[in-house]
């Protein structure tokens, strides 16, 4: 079933300091299809989806949204600004959305999407791989 996630920035990232996230659980494997991200600000930013390996510090929760409001509710979590830096590892995407409000990225992730093992320190997040941080606006979606 599909789920997304959507918000505003709480913290602005940093190279080890997501803006937002999403976690497996111990059951469930989750497969991100799509991430966009927008600028809310008048400054250019640099923005990448990296997985963090522990969820040190992940912020509050967000509310998953179910496509079909039949489906089971999601397993996966969703989490507002890191509070704590995290293990960052690989990095899959990044690019610098422009100096100006709604700028913005949409990464996708064809056939079997970006995986999320199963397992609760196994995430996905936007940092900013370099430069000062901004708050933007975001969206995951993913299937479990």
């Amino acid at each position: 079933m599909k789920h997304s996630i959507a918000g505003r920035g709480t913290v602005v990232g940093t190279a080890v300091r997501a803006m937002a996230s999403l976690f497996a659980t111990a059951s469930v494997i989750g497969r991100i299809r799509e991430v966009g991200i927008f600028n809310t600000t008048t400054t250019a930013v640099a923005v990448a989806l990296a997985r963090f390996t522990n969820a040190t510090g992940v912020g509050a929760g967000l509310t998953e949204a179910e496509w079909d409001p039949l489906s089971p509710v999601a397993v996966c979590t969703g989490f507002a600004g890191h509070t704590a830096d995290g293990a960052v590892g690989d990095v899959f995407r990044q690019g610098s959305l422009a100096a100006a409000i709604g700028a913005g990225v949409i990464w996708t992730f064809g056939d079997n999407g970006l995986v999320l093992p199963v397992g609760t320190a196994n995430g996905i997040g936007i940092i900013v791989p370099i430069g000062t941080g901004q708050f933007c606006d975001y969206y995951f979606d993913w299937e479990e």
